[in-house]
């Protein structure tokens, strides 16, 4: 085995060129694992990223023979949230399921294990997903390796802390209003969200949401996001639908020149929320290097984002997924959350949900497709449309705690933080990305957000390498590293 088999070396290393060292015979994938959990081991007391470790059962799927995939050996780590691994507790970050643990992998979970790819525990999230932040009450908060007083986004937080900090090279995440680009802005990472319905997610969900939400994950490199989605993308029996099929192998587009683009580009949010001027210089930074990469860069945003229809649709489906979500917990638990069981964040959505009518959650559905043809008319003229991830740097532990008496005070605070509408890509079904391209003068990541039109993120993957390429991140550290 050569000298790349030390802890620090191997955490610097993305999980392709991990999976490459095995299949080269360099080092075995019980070596590999046993690293990952070593560094696991040490880091996860200050950063509090895996929640429940799992590393007896990824060195008895070692032991016991892994399959011969793109990622054979690879050390991953699963989010809390949505995707159930047989034997291992599943909280989605929440009181009420403090004891339950999966009977059964969802199907992106056996696609993950058809990869190669080897399980050492579920990651942070906040309770259900519902919040940009990480920091439930059952875990306590996950920290940010570029400086543990901040968050490293949500819902995903857990995920990104492990991949930024060097425990794994990549990690599982979902996204249903930004929980994988927002942490990917927080940490410095590459986080795609897929095209409505690309990934599955049964058999225990079908269409969440009207496909808002989406699987995926957190990496550090494009090539690995690519490479991961087309080993697990794909329909699966008896879903509602799918995802136009790619033309070719998203790992191919990555090498793949992009062509010469039409940006458009807004340094100003839809409702005139403030932006920090580190986003605004951010994004203006980014602009400008699309310029010097022969792309054509015009100042535009789509339209109907900021009205009236707009928001009290969001809060209709938004309301009406947490009926949804808890109404479904208490059919599987057999019984209603306790007092203390919920945040009060969470209850009072659940509250609100009660109100919402199945004509107003329809109504936001019909608002939503109507908007999906507006912004489908905008992408006829543009290829992608480029903002800030946020609006401000990652937001302090803790920034978000509001008193019980007044739960919605944190939704506030969370809209002035994720002012940009990632959620469109949601509400829309479209692929969107953050791209780390900026650090703050303290040495905060600020994510470049790209949206693209329905079923392309072929042209998100060749821009994002093209960026990475001009501007390559990989060897950028946080001081909460492997190794340092």
């Amino acid at each position: 085995m050569r000298a790349v088999g030390s802890h620090a070396d191997l955490a610097t290393l993305d999980a392709t060129a991990q999976a490459a060292l095995v299949r080269a015979g360099e080092i075995t994938a019980a070596e590999l694992v046993e690293q990952a959990i070593a560094r696991i081991e040490a880091l996860n007391p200050v950063l509090n990223a895996v929640v429940t470790p799992a590393f007896e059962i990824g060195l008895r799927a070692v032991a016991d023979g892994l399959p011969d995939g793109p990622f054979t050996g690879v050390p991953f780590l699963v989010k809390d949230l949505a995707a159930e691994v047989a034997g291992i507790r599943f909280t989605e970050g929440s009181r009420f399921l403090a004891d339950n643990v999966s009977s059964h992998d969802q199907e992106l979970v056996r696609r993950f294990r058809r990869a190669g790819l080897v399980f050492l525990g579920k990651t942070n999230t906040c309770e259900f997903g519902l919040r940009p932040i990480c920091e439930p009450a059952l875990f306590g908060p996950t920290r940010n390796p570029w400086n543990p007083e901040r968050t490293p986004g949500g819902s995903s937080g857990g995920s990104a802390a492990a991949v930024a900090s060097g425990m794994v090279p990549m990690a599982h995440a979902n996204d249903m209003g930004g929980s994988i680009r927002f942490p990917a802005s927080c940490c410095g990472l590459f986080g795609l969200k897929p095209t409505r319905a690309r990934n599955p997610l049964g058999p225990e969900y079908g269409d969440v949401v009207n496909g808002m939400a989406v699987e995926h994950a957190l990496t550090r490199s494009v090539r690995d996001s690519a490479a991961l989605l087309d080993a697990t993308s794909g329909p699966a029996a008896g879903d509602p639908y799918c995802a136009p099929a790619s033309a070719r192998p998203f790992v191919e587009e990555v090498t793949t020149d992009p062509g010469r683009l039409r940006v458009a580009f807004s340094d100003a949010t839809p409702e005139g929320r403030p932006v920090a001027a580190e986003c605004v210089a951010a994004v203006q930074a980014v602009a400008k290097l699309c310029e010097e990469l022969g792309h054509d860069v015009v100042e535009a945003t789509p339209p109907g984002l900021a009205t009236e229809e707009f928001g009290r649709s969001i809060m209709a489906m938004y309301g009406g997924a947490t009926q949804w979500i808890i109404g479904y917990w208490i059919r599987k638990m057999g019984r209603e959350p306790g007092a203390d069981e919920l945040e009060p964040f969470t209850r009072a959505l659940w509250d609100v949900g009660g109100g919402v009518s199945a004509g107003d959650y329809l109504l936001a559905v019909e608002h939503f497709q109507r908007l999906a043809r507006d912004i489908a008319a905008f992408f006829e003229t543009f290829d992608v449309w480029l903002t800030p991830t946020t609006s401000s740097s990652p937001l302090r532990v803790g920034e978000l705690d509001t008193p019980p008496d007044q739960p919605f005070a944190t939704a506030e605070i969370s809209a002035n933080f994720v002012a940009f509408p990632a959620v469109v890509a949601n509400v829309c079904g479209l692929p969107a990305m953050s791209v780390p391209l900026h650090w703050t003068d303290d040495g905060l990541p600020i994510g470049a957000h790209f949206l693209g039109r329905f079923g392309d993120e072929a042209t998100l993957f060749r821009l994002a390498a093209q960026l990475e390429a001009a501007r390559p991140w990989a060897q950028r550290r946080p001081p909460v590293f492997a190794g340092s």
